[in-house]
């Protein structure tokens, strides 16, 4: 079992708070916040089977401000992840949702071939319709138009790069996990400012990290804000992802998101670090680099880049 799967509340709070610039969540180690959880299904489509969401909010949450949507591996079950308790921290402290996906293909030939991570051919457009039932539910219509923050594994990952790939205007951060297949490479304008956090794993398969290194290359080549992050040892695991990713979303919270609930474009060069030497240092500018390099939108972000990309902890 990864790193990532058996991080608990405590690792949380312990991530948040030991790098400048934040003080603990509120959330107690080995405390689980008293919450809701609804569930909605999805008729099938035309590229998926099963759409199944399991909605939690943290138990006096007036408004949300974003949407953590958590997607698993290959035609994996991510309902039960809305139990996590390092992910219900980060919802009870950031006044957030959490979406847990269920999204299997229709039998074909060819497994590892994800067809429901194609998003634009009906799989995203149920989560939206999910996410606008979900709130008429909860009574709370916001979910049907709030920013979207993405966390993924493997396939998980595919389909968020995906999803950003088809509705940048709705996400405000994402990642991606390992994942191995992907239907989209040189992605628009508007999904390269979305800020993501692309992971490799040392010890993966060659094809996952080439293919993912070369959609970061072509993407970065075109200015997009992202970094990729190579864990050094790891394998087809969850490993750093969880923690970084919820480090991340927490920087990138009022940096992405006004307070009517709108996204607003990153300000300001940030940082870029150097994939060679694993250093860093502040961005003359925020687009187009001459050689490759990663583009992390805060020091407390490129300082956690640079532990992971180390094998260090934050």
């Amino acid at each position: 079992m990864s790193r990532g799967r058996t991080a608990s509340a405590a690792v949380l709070v312990l991530g948040l708070a030991s790098l400048p610039g934040r003080s603990p969540v509120a959330a107690q180690a080995g405390t689980a916040p008293a919450g809701t959880k609804l569930e909605q299904t999805i008729s099938p489509g035309t590229n998926f089977d099963k759409a199944n969401f399991t909605l939690w909010y943290a138990q006096g949450t007036a408004t949300f401000r974003a949407v953590v949507l958590l997607v698993p591996g290959s035609n994996g079950d991510g309902r039960p992840m809305v139990d996590d308790p390092f992910w219900q921290a980060f919802a009870a402290s950031h006044q957030v949702a959490l979406v847990g996906c269920q999204i299997t293909d229709k039998p074909h030939d060819q497994n590892f071939i994800e067809a429901y991570v194609n998003v634009s051919e009906g799989s995203g457009p149920a989560v939206l319709e999910a996410l606008a039932k979900l709130g008429d539910a909860s009574k709370h219509p916001e979910l049907a138009r709030a920013p979207l923050l993405l966390w993924g594994m493997s396939a998980g990952g595919q389909f968020n790069y995906e999803f950003t790939a088809w509705k940048p205007d709705r996400v405000a951060a994402f990642i991606v996990n390992k994942g191995g297949i992907y239907y989209h490479a040189l992605l628009s304008q508007a999904a390269r400012a979305v800020p993501g956090l692309l992971f490799t794993g040392e010890k993966d398969l060659a094809s996952r990290i080439e293919t993912i290194t070369g959609l970061f290359a072509v993407n970065r080549r075109g200015g997009a804000v992202w970094a990729l992050v190579q864990e050094p040892g790891a394998t087809h695991v969850v490993g750093r992802s969880q923690e970084f990713g919820a480090l991340f979303f927490d920087e990138l919270m009022p940096l992405r998101i006004a307070p009517d609930g709108t996204l607003k474009p990153l300000a300001g060069p940030g940082f870029v670090g150097d994939l060679t030497t694993r250093t860093y240092q502040p961005a003359a500018a925020p687009g187009t680099p001459g050689t490759p390099n990663v583009w992390l939108p805060t020091e407390r972000i490129a300082r956690a880049w640079q532990a992971v990309v180390t094998g260090q902890p934050f």
